[in-house]
């Protein structure tokens, strides 16, 4: 007797987020195109965990300054035409009559319905593009399949101050959810523990004729939020579960690694938190796991260069140079990126292409790519300074906003392919 088939999965990865509050990071690129450590962009890690998961049918839903993305696509995650359905699609909106930019989640799916008639998968999952996490997606699906589930919401226990910037959920001890409210301004905490609420990861399974029905539903009665509308709705009439996050066991996790990693960036704050993660002999996040690697762009250049100077506790991008008489601690240098003698930089996040002035200094900063910080120039020193020339986060991190192209390409020593990224 034939072993079952295993569920056709098609993804469809939310990638249109504008993400205000990481402003000015965001400024000309979208959420999941902003970079992370020293070589990967934020959807790297949700796109990563769908390929290591076997699930390689993906879509990715595009639409707020988009171009960076797409462009990070087509370097990045090209997969062999030989194999039809393995493939990372982008979708913009459809904006064809009747039809108009995505005006949520949900409505983002539905006008992907055709592609979901194209396929005809078992289940559908629908990921958000925009955390940093390993996951076993696969682990969620045997769960969804053993309780009969029409929809399944990854979830994790959150600390009740943060809850409420995440939909929260209500569950049985079996995971059968209850209840669901979108970014509640009153959290529910957890029975088991009042310091702490049950928040959705935005990562959710469907079985798939219970997807369509409810965003042909959601659309006629003009709703378009997959956490505002159409899972509340389904929690009152559906089999809806919750995978706890937490019981998600991935290869190759380090004893020292934080087990059930998971950050939501979408401030300044967190996102520069996130990077102090992945620093350290023994980081809570190691990004080094070749049993579940993190893909990204295969840069052609050259390793780093180091001619001297005094490191600590640095992550270092292919291509960048360091000089001798510069001192750089626990602070990551992204590709190409030139430090100059005598500079100094401390808690920083240098991105690509960037140039850090001869005996400039530096303290808590974040420099978006293709920025020459001029020689002697001091950044984090002098907070109402900084408040009036840059953008400073309420936790103190300075954020210098992505600089002129086309002026970095002349003052810098190469300029190579990647300065059309």
């Amino acid at each position: 007797m034939l072993p079952p088939r295993p569920p056709r999965i098609v993804a469809f990865v939310l990638a249109g987020g504008e993400g205000k509050r990481l402003r000015p990071l965001t400024a000309a690129r979208c959420k999941p195109a902003v970079p992370f450590g020293a070589r990967y962009r934020l959807v790297d890690f949700v796109l990563s965990n769908l390929s290591n998961s076997r699930i390689r049918s993906i879509y990715l839903l595009v639409q707020y300054r988009a171009q960076a993305l797409i462009e990070h696509i087509r370097r990045a995650w090209v997969v062999s035409p030989l194999l039809p359905d393995q493939f990372v699609t982008v979708v913009p909106p459809e904006m064809a009559p009747g039809c108009e930019a995505f005006q949520g989640t949900a409505d983002a799916v539905y006008q992907s319905l055709r592609l979901i008639e194209t396929h005809r998968p078992d289940l559908v999952a629908v990921f958000g593009a925009d955390h940093i996490y390993r996951m076993d997606v696969q682990q969620m699906v045997a769960f969804h399949l053993q309780r009969e589930a029409d929809v399944t919401v990854a979830a994790l226990p959150v600390p009740l101050e943060q809850a409420r910037a995440f939909g929260i959920i209500q569950a049985e001890a079996d995971g059968r959810v209850r209840g669901f409210q979108e970014k509640p301004e009153h959290p529910e905490p957890l029975p088991s523990d009042p310091g702490r609420a049950f928040a959705s990861m935005g990562n959710y399974l469907f079985r798939t004729e219970v997807l369509v029905r409810a965003l042909v539903e959601a659309h006629e009665r003009g709703e378009t939020d997959f956490g505002h509308h159409v899972l509340p709705r389904l929690a009152e009439s559906h089999r809806l579960y919750a995978y706890d996050f937490a019981t998600n066991e991935v290869p190759g996790i380090k004893p020292y690694e934080e087990r059930a990693y998971w950050r939501d960036v979408g401030t300044i704050d967190a996102y520069f938190e996130a990077h102090r993660d992945v620093l350290g002999a023994e980081p809570a996040f190691d990004a080094f796991n070749p049993q579940w690697p993190i893909y990204s762009s295969n840069y052609q250049g050259p390793v780093a260069k180091i001619l001297g100077g005094e490191l600590e506790d640095c992550v270092l991008g292919a291509a960048c140079v360091v000089h001798p008489g510069s001192c750089i601690r626990r602070s990551i240098i992204r590709r190409e990126a030139v430090i100059e003698p005598g500079a100094e930089i401390e808690d920083c996040i240098i991105m690509d292409y960037a140039r850090i002035g001869r005996g400039a200094r530096l303290r808590r900063v974040i420099v978006d790519r293709h920025n020459a910080i001029a020689p002697g120039e001091r950044i984090g020193f002098d907070p109402e300074a900084d408040a009036r020339r840059f953008t400073r986060s309420p936790g103190g991190v300075v954020v210098l906003p992505r600089g002129d192209v086309a002026f970095y390409a002349r003052d810098s020593r190469a300029a190579g392919p990647g300065y059309a990224e």
